[in-house]
């Protein structure tokens, strides 16, 4: 029994989304007659009640769209300094736009509006880039699955709103935010000038996110994906197995939530781990004392067949997901117990 938690992207379809994916209605997709895609393309729309939506083979090509889309060459965006956009995406916002990044030294991932608000150049001082998009995480990965309270969400929205600024949201994981916060998307829709949500992480699928936003936006926004080479033929295949995750596998994120904090409370119980960072979602990060290897402690899992991922600096990383059973949980928490250097 193999217990993979370096990510929520590992996971595999189950038979029954099989079954929805080999029954899919396709055309082709490039022409706008896939009917399963547009299936899903109107019902992601109508969760966010936005007007329009796009799919796309991935979240990263989903950001970069955005990003395109609502800037110019030799503009400046604003994101935290742990970004997904920034640390995670190939330099695409330089190579792909021409733009610069603003990184603000937010909390676990998460910035305010006085941030955003400090980070803007002043539009008539041409010496500098001009900032024209601020771009949010929600939940941050590499802040531990944290969730941007709607509030500082609002605000940073305001500040958007006063500057002439384009407003993108990164939600690779938004679907953890709105189930561990109860919330809904159309409050996101309401902030936000373009969405991203990703169908392959929590939510089980094998391929695919989605770019939500206004008619225009997602008009463009086909073109710049033709031009990174996103179109896809009958993609209506992928786009079932979305539709299937979105009915069946949205509530059941509670699970995922669950385990996670369960074992972050564990973990704070074992006399070689030195720091527990707060859990709300799926994503758990902690440290062991710096006596101990985390080399060490990866190889040491490893040998029980339990992969997690290392951050470097003594900082280890865990993702709970679907294909995370109780009985593989239970096994976890039995031999990090048992564990000894």
């Amino acid at each position: 029994m193999e217990i993979n938690l370096v990510s929520d992207t590992v996971t595999k379809p189950g038979h029954e989304m099989l079954q929805q994916m080999f029954r899919a209605k396709v055309g082709d997709d490039v022409y706008k007659q896939d009917p399963t895609v547009i299936e899903l393309e109107d019902t992601v729309a109508g969760l966010f009640g936005m007007e329009a939506a796009l799919f796309f083979p991935s979240g990263t090509m989903a950001n970069q769209t955005a990003i395109k889309l609502h800037t110019n060459p030799g503009d400046e965006l604003i994101c935290d300094k742990w970004a997904h956009i920034f640390n995670y995406e190939g330099g695409g916002v330089a190579v792909n736009s021409g733009v610069s990044s603003r990184l603000i030294d937010g909390h676990r991932g998460m910035i305010t509006a006085n941030q955003v608000h400090e980070a803007i150049n002043p539009p008539d001082f041409y010496h500098s880039p001009l900032t024209s998009l601020v771009c949010i995480e929600n939940t941050t990965n590499k802040g531990g699955g944290a969730c941007y309270d709607l509030q500082t969400l609002m605000e940073i929205g305001e500040v958007c709103k006063a500057n002439n600024l384009k407003y993108h949201l990164d939600g690779a994981r938004l679907w953890n935010a709105l189930v561990a916060k109860r919330q809904h998307p159309k409050q996101f829709g309401e902030l936000f000038d373009t969405v991203s949500v990703c169908l392959s992480k929590g939510l089980g699928a094998p391929v695919g996110s989605l770019l939500v936003g206004k008619h225009e936006h997602i008009q463009k926004a086909l073109r710049i994906r033709k031009i990174f080479g996103g179109g896809m033929r009958q993609a209506g295949y992928l786009a079932a197995a979305g539709l299937y995750a979105l009915q069946n596998n949205v509530g059941r994120l509670e699970e995922d939530h669950r385990r996670a904090k369960q074992l972050s409370v564990f973990l704070e119980q074992l006399p070689w781990i030195e720091k527990v960072e707060p859990v709300e979602t799926n994503i758990l990060i902690f440290s062991i004392k710096p006596q101990y290897s985390e080399a060490a402690l990866v190889e040491k899992l490893k040998q029980k067949s339990i992969f997690i991922s290392s951050l470097g600096r003594g900082k280890l990383r865990i993702v709970t997901h679907l294909d995370y059973k109780e009985v593989m949980h239970n096994y976890v928490l039995e031999t990090l117990q048992k564990l000894t250097f």
